[in-house]
């Protein structure tokens, strides 16, 4: 547990959404007001909670729920460290290399006005990118398997979808009798990924529009038209498309550290906010242009707007596995792998049976949410249920109780 930090996303939302909204109803989606409405009640009285005492002091504290909201940068921490630990019994004793695939602006432009269409093509593009790349026996002639994470946003908050890809150096021969490895500094060449990830994506970017799972409007409308749309790729096939690979990682432990940070993020966590005054907020950030970490001061709608860019729709999956890694038949493709690798069984994932997010924490920190912070001998009970929302008068009995609050930015 941590302190609250001094600004949070939450507080933005609060001092500055309800005039937002009123301001930009007409062109808010349905998803982007459920989650502003789930990040300004997140750990309030208006989701409810519960109230503890200590059964030995007797002190008592509030405990309010969470929204749970996959954007709301204070409720990823404990899902982010499951996952992770379910991950274990995942990875392999291989190098692992980190390959991101990224898509020019003009196209970025047509997936904001159609999230679930283009992002959706990203992935497919991307997956296949890869295997076809990596069967080849020209390159590495094995089938592979690796995670894929959809990141839409940069350092400044504005749009800028591209995949992070974490992929094993090496994969199962075809008859799965061998493991073919990688080599060690070096898993594919960018360039030939680069080449083939623009035409498949290209490829089925045109299958969309021709089946007309595309829209457009504003300054694309024009694109509706088939001729326009046409001329639009014909410019895309003329761009160099960004693919790069950054250096293998050390080993499994270095692969979950650098997963952690990557794959249950939102657009901004909490902590990068340095104030909230005056109409404005300022936000730290990396301008990879120089290297340099500098101050950016938005205006409180246009940052609202700008987190808002991300909102992903509803149900769609921005992690996902492919090729020897993907859910069907992951188990026993990792079994085989490991038999040819000669290495033991994964470790057992100790928050398999967990029902609570104190035993979470208690087994990954040893830290003790249920212990009394007061005379730290005790252990706090649940006493009573919150189940709607409360305004603590003066005179309430809990107006001096100590408020539970979590930073999992």
């Amino acid at each position: 547990m941590t302190l609250r930090p001094p600004h949070e996303v939450a507080d933005v939302f609060r001092q500055y959404g309800a005039s937002f909204r009123a301001s930009h109803g007409a062109t808010l989606l349905p998803e982007q007001r459920r989650v502003m409405r789930a990040i300004e009640n997140c750990r309030t009285a208006a989701l409810g909670g519960h109230v503890e005492a200590c059964d030995a002091c007797h002190f008592k504290r509030i405990a309010f729920n969470s929204c749970g909201d996959r954007h709301c940068p204070k409720c990823q921490s404990l899902e982010r460290a499951r996952w992770l630990e379910a991950r274990q019994a995942d990875l392999l004793p291989v190098p692992y290399f980190h390959v991101v695939f990224t898509i020019p602006a003009e196209v970025a432009s047509i997936a904001l006005q159609n999230k679930r269409a283009l992002y959706g093509i990203l992935f497919a593009a991307t997956a296949e990118t890869l295997t076809t790349i990596a069967a080849d026996p020209r390159h590495l002639g094995a089938r592979i398997g690796f995670l894929t994470v959809l990141h839409t946003w940069g350092q400044n908050l504005l749009h800028h979808p591209h995949i992070h890809s974490i992929v094993p150096g090496g994969g199962l021969s075809a008859d799965r009798l061998r493991w073919i490895p990688s080599r060690k500094r070096f898993f594919l060449a960018v360039r030939v990924l680069s080449k083939l990830f623009r035409r498949l994506f290209l490829e089925k970017l045109d299958a969309a529009f021709r089946r007309g799972d595309l829209g457009f409007h504003g300054q694309l409308a024009h694109l509706a038209d088939p001729s326009a749309f046409a001329a639009l790729l014909a410019d895309l096939r003329k761009l160099r498309w960004v693919v790069y690979a950054k250096p293998p990682f050390g080993g499994p432990k270095q692969v979950l550290a650098y997963l952690g940070r990557y794959t249950h993020r939102v657009a901004i966590a909490n902590h990068r906010i340095t104030s909230i005054e005056d109409g404005a907020v300022t936000f730290r950030w990396k301008d990879y242009r120089d290297g340099e970490r500098k101050l950016m001061t938005l205006d409180a709608p246009e940052f609202i707007r700008r987190f808002l860019l991300h909102t992903l729709p509803t149900g769609f999956h921005r992690i996902r596995s492919y090729g020897i890694l993907a859910n069907a038949h992951r188990a026993e493709n990792l079994a085989v792998a490991r038999r040819l690798l000669g290495v033991t069984e994964p470790p057992t994932n100790r928050l398999e049976h967990c029902r609570t997010a104190a035993e979470t924490v208690e087994i990954l920190t040893g830290v003790s949410l249920d212990r009394c912070p007061r005379c730290t001998n005790g252990r706090m009970r649940i006493v009573e249920l919150i189940s709607k929302p409360l305004r603590f008068a003066a005179s309430s009995p809990f107006a001096d109780v100590w408020v539970e609050t979590f930073d999992t930015s």
